[in-house]
Order: structure tokens, then sequence, then C-alpha cells
């Protein structure tokens, strides 16, 4: 059987908040460890049939940032609906969700360079 790691190492201020965040993973093409700005990890814990949620962003990820990293997960959650259930109704209604938060991202975006004007 194969086995695979991913490790995930964070560098903390005196607060406890998040400064550096790298990963590293046995299938990565890329050796070593990489960097990254936000992580967001759910396991289903199957003896409370509930969700455990890890999320961690350093200080130096931009809001817009965030913003669209949580957009892409919500999509990539929509395909993961589809393969996983089958549900391809489940998998449109999150992707329409998707396309409204993306267009009043943009919106903002937009907003933000006017004022700056």
């Amino acid at each position: 059987m194969k086995k695979s790691d991913i490790h995930f190492s964070v560098e903390l201020d005196d607060q406890n908040i998040p400064e550096k965040i790298y990963w590293e993973a046995t299938d990565n093409p890329n050796e070593g460890l990489s960097d990254t700005r936000a992580i967001a990890i759910s396991l289903w814990d199957q003896y409370h049939n509930s969700t455990l949620k890890i999320d961690l962003w350093t200080k130096e990820m931009e809001v817009v940032d965030m913003k669209r990293f949580m957009i892409e997960i919500m999509s990539g959650i929509a395909d993961t609906a589809l393969n996983a259930t089958g549900d391809q109704r489940m998998a449109d209604d999150i992707e329409k969700t998707c396309q409204v938060l993306s267009k009043r991202l943009e919106e903002e975006i937009k907003q933000q360079k006017q004022q700056q004007q």
C-alpha cells in the first residue's frame, strides 16, 4: 500500500497569530518546504458525525485574497459534491453562490480602486 504524508509547520508570534505557514507533501513535485499565506483543512469525524476544521492565515494575507481563497474553496467543494455524491443540483447551487460572491468581490475591488484615485 502506498503512503503519502502532508506536513504543516506554523510560525507564531508572541500572541499565537501565524506569521509564516509552510507545508510539504511526499507527492509534491517540489522538494522541501513551500510557503503559503493560508490553509483550510476540514476532516470528517465519523464518531461525532461532524466536521473538524483548521483555518489559518498569516498577517500578510490580504483581505481580497482571503475572499478569493474562500470562493475558490467553495468552488472546489462544488466539484467534490458532484464527484462524491453525484448530486448535480447541489454542485450547481454551490457554484451559483460562488458566481454571486465573485461578482460582489469584483465590485469591491473596483470600488477600492476608485477610492484610491
